[in-house]
């Protein structure tokens, strides 16, 4: 059974934090509030918790998990960016989007698309995000919060708690978060692609 717990969403408890960031240290698989929806997030570097995550999503290794990173400094040591397309992630960072790109060697080979060697990558504007990727000093892997044979993210830490709860070592209550996925935009190619219209208006780059 997971830990259960009510962290401030605009002013996260630091002690919270802290002993949060060492669930996922340690190797476990939390479900999180974030500008989009809820999602599940673990270490960067754990492949077991990886392939936890995925389990409980019902998702393979063809299915982009996104790499949450704290700032677009980040980003650049994950993806290869240009010019071009750093201006388009400059437009739309921090916020509710997830950007397709071309991985760079930093990123696990489990972690990026086995054929097209790329990566998702976002940096969400939520305080308690935001704080455990402080308190951990490197990015986060996250799939949204969809469970199989579903198309609606959960979005009520009970409900999750409930249905899920078994399966996931914390849930942080940060109270309910939108409904919306993130809007996933492709910059691999010479021009952006809409992959998934979600709570980003596409428009910030220019779709």
């Amino acid at each position: 059974m997971s830990q259960f717990f009510e962290i401030h969403p605009v002013n996260p408890q630091g002690r919270l934090i802290k002993q949060a960031a060492q669930i996922i240290h340690g190797g476990g698989v939390v479900a999180v509030p974030t500008d989009s929806c809820y999602a599940l997030v673990c270490h960067l570097d754990d492949k077991t918790a990886v392939e936890r995550l995925r389990r409980i999503r019902g998702i393979d290794e063809k299915h982009h998990l996104a790499l949450l990173c704290r700032d677009l400094s980040e980003i650049g040591v994950y993806a290869r960016v240009d010019n071009r397309q750093f201006r388009l992630l400059k437009a739309a960072t921090p916020g509710p989007f997830t950007f397709i790109l071309e991985a760079t060697r930093e990123v696990p080979r489990r972690l990026s698309h086995p054929s097209r060697k790329t990566i998702g990558l976002r940096v969400p504007e939520t305080p308690i995000v935001e704080a455990l990727m402080a308190e951990l000093g490197q990015p986060l892997i996250s799939s949204t919060l969809i469970l199989p044979g579903e198309t609606e993210p959960l979005n009520d830490p009970e409900e999750i708690n409930a249905r899920i709860g078994k399966q996931l070592d914390l849930i942080v209550d940060g109270g309910a978060c939108s409904m919306e996925m993130t809007t996933v935009v492709d910059l691999t190619g010479s021009e952006p692609e809409l992959v998934r219209l979600g709570r980003g208006d596409p428009a910030v780059v220019g779709l």
